[in-house]
């Protein structure tokens, strides 16, 4: 078996979640967070949308943690991305975590913006 050292560029890969916030490239983000091709922050939530419309333009696609378990976010959140052209799927933030450093190692142009595991 041939093994390959996965080398992320500027975008750092989540390492960690838990109830209280993440682990991403070795620091620790209390709370809900956004990880995008400029950086990582600390995000609030569903109604917290601007920074994620922001993403418009640098990113293909944006995954949406929604907790332990996989859940629609509240239509308003989804009508704004839609309306903004912003590309999301949604998914159970252990499952976005997992799917967002595997296309992060690919060199993919994407986003995550998760809630913490509660």
């Amino acid at each position: 078996m041939r093994l390959n050292e996965v080398v992320f560029t500027d975008a750092k890969p989540v390492e960690g979640y838990a109830t209280d916030g993440f682990r991403v490239g070795g620091e620790v983000v209390r709370g809900h967070v956004l990880c995008h091709p400029g950086g990582v922050l600390k995000w609030q939530g569903y109604d917290d949308v601007a920074p994620l419309i922001a993403l418009k333009d640098t990113v293909d696609v944006l995954f949406l943690g929604t907790g332990a378990e996989i859940a629609h976010p509240p239509k308003a959140t989804r009508d704004a991305l839609t309306e903004a052209g912003v590309g999301f799927e949604s998914m159970a933030t252990a499952t976005a975590c997992r799917t967002y450093n595997v296309l992060l190692s690919e060199g993919r142009r994407i986003a995550m913006a998760a809630l913490c595991v509660e």
